[in-house]
């Protein structure tokens, strides 16, 4: 049976993890996805399916309709659980080989093998956010609001954790920078609505620059902004996949004919 929807005209998935294919694998901090093909589960419908990594589905909305557009090498990191990442050269989303470039949660910061030292467990903004709220007294670890407050107070302790946090972001930009060579870098997610985050990652990087001559003799800066769509960002690129995704099909189609 094939279910009809008269208003209904395709549906756009994001999720963590590796997708190829409409598939997801791993699926990230959402490990229940592992193997889902969202295309075949909802293929009854009859209308088209799109799947994205959320990461990706940033950088696609940012460079439609957002901060991002009209920039031909650019990237959108997005602040959460973990860290994702989207990077645009040229003006194409770069995928890779296997589908996971802009995995920024997977960089390591500690030369030791055995080390579990990566950027997504340790430049978590969820983890941060906890941590000054248990500082604080706050009985609801994950009220953004709350943390945001010491932080803007500048109290000591929550602005140790916050610039630590900043500096980590930071430093993550600078490498992406040393292997893409971006014009501008959005940052999404929800903590990127407080001026504060985007203002403490901008003096970290002019900090990376200034305090070693060289790098700041060889390498430019990128501009860092906040992004446009914030923590909706992936949503709105989820659809702009789509839309490319049937403009393929269209295109594909009428070669054949």
């Amino acid at each position: 049976m094939v279910y009809k929807f008269n208003n209904l005209k395709g549906i756009a998935f994001c999720a963590p993890g590796q997708i190829i294919n409409n598939t997801i694998h791993f699926g990230g901090a959402l490990t229940f996805l592992d193997g889902m093909n969202f295309q075949r589960r909802y293929e009854k419908l009859g209308i088209p399916i799109a799947v994205i990594n959320d990461g990706k589905a940033s950088v696609l909305a940012e460079s439609w309709l957002g901060n991002l557009k009209d920039t031909s090498n650019c990237a959108s990191i997005t602040l959460g659980t973990g860290i994702g990442g989207g990077v645009v050269v040229n003006n194409q989303l770069v995928l890779g080989v296997n589908a996971q470039a802009g995995e920024l949660s997977f960089m390591r910061f500690s030369a030791d093998p055995k080390s579990h030292e990566i950027a997504g467990f340790t430049f978590s903004a969820v983890e941060m956010i906890s941590k000054i709220n248990a500082l604080a007294g706050n009985s609801d670890l994950k009220d953004g609001y709350k943390a945001f407050e010491q932080i803007n107070k500048h109290e000591k302790k929550a602005s140790e954790i916050f610039n630590k946090f900043c500096a980590g972001i930071a430093s993550i930009i600078f490498n992406m920078q040393t292997v893409v060579d971006l014009e501008k870098i959005a940052i999404g997610g929800g903590i990127s609505a407080q001026p504060i985050v985007i203002k403490t990652i901008n003096r970290a990087y002019d900090e990376i620059m200034n305090n070693t001559p060289i790098i700041k003799q060889m390498l430019k800066k990128p501009i860092i902004t906040s992004a446009k769509f914030r923590n909706d960002a992936n949503l709105y690129g989820a659809l702009y996949n789509l839309l490319i995704q049937e403009d393929q099909e269209k295109l594909s189609q009428s070669n054949i004919v």
